[in-house]
């Protein structure tokens, strides 16, 4: 009887554990949902501006240099929260292959979300820790913490050359952010004529890179955010299978305990009933 409790109490907890994760589950469903909504639009703003830099610079290349490699900053956007399998070590393995030129400075760090810290904690690499998005409306919040830590580098480390490592659709992505549209400054002219514009070329470059670095910083937290909640969802279904086939399992082990309770029980009565019947007749 108390191995049958027993059982009867785990397999209850299960059961509790079970409805949590798929609330957790069905949660990180309705977030890419969400997010695959307005992805497609952000993607566009990207390249669109893009699209314009390369008009620009077809016209005017001499207003971009060529990028030199100063102090390399890598953006790491990791997870708020876990259940969503190896997605942070992925990205710190993917930063241990990162290779440099010989003569490049030391690398620093700027490590987006609370469950990537602990992996980069002690690295003196670091610059700054910064807490990640749980949910697509607090991207913006997040987003100005990085742009505080971003102009606190450019202060100190004058041009730091930014890259982005995180998750989108293809695995991990790596993107370099500043100087940014170095892969449009040569590209051909797309019209006959040069742009007309209210401004001069390098005024409008200036405006342009302030725009593509909050479209872009805001694509790639997006991104990452679709595909942390679609590693939580299929992490999560695992595991709610997974809880399924072990309360089945204790359902049976539970009924085949109750089964053997019975027949002891029956036996008992049994076994009385001789007991009497051999009483009365004694008594005869």
């Amino acid at each position: 009887m108390s191995r049958r409790r027993d059982l009867e109490h785990h397999r209850h907890s299960l059961g509790e554990i079970r409805e949590i994760m798929n609330s957790m589950k069905t949660l990180a469903y309705m977030e890419t949902r969400k997010l695959d909504r307005f992805l497609p639009a952000q993607r566009s703003v990207v390249k669109s501006i893009e699209t314009m830099a390369a008009d620009l610079l077809s016209c005017h290349p001499d207003i971009l240099a060529e990028a030199t490699e100063t102090t390399p900053v890598f953006l790491m956007i990791g997870t708020e929260r876990g259940f969503c399998g190896d997605f942070n070590h992925v990205l710190t393995d993917r930063l241990a292959a990162v290779r440099h030129a010989e003569n490049a400075v030391r690398p620093r760090l700027l490590a987006v979300g609370h469950k990537l810290h602990p992996l980069l904690e002690g690295d003196d690499r670091v610059a700054a820790f910064v807490d990640g998005a749980s949910v697509a409306e607090e991207v913006p919040a997040v987003l100005q913490r990085l742009v505080h830590k971003l102009a606190l580098l450019q202060s100190d480390r004058f041009s730091p050359t930014l890259y982005g490592i995180y998750h989108d659709d293809n695995g991990i992505a790596m993107n370099r952010l500043l100087p940014p549209f170095q892969y449009q400054l040569h590209t051909p002219p797309a019209h006959p004529h040069p742009p007309l514009m209210n401004l001069s070329a390098e005024e409008l470059l200036i405006d342009l890179t302030d725009h593509y670095l909050l479209a872009a910083l805001h694509q790639m937290l997006y991104t990452s955010l679709m595909v942390e909640n679609r590693r939580r969802v299929t992490h999560l279904e695992g595991a709610v299978k997974h809880m399924d086939e072990e309360s089945s399992d204790l359902a049976q082990q539970c009924s085949k305990l109750r089964q053997e309770e019975i027949i002891e029980e029956i036996e008992v009565i049994l076994l009385s009933s001789a007991n009497i019947d051999d009483g009365l007749g004694v008594r005869t």
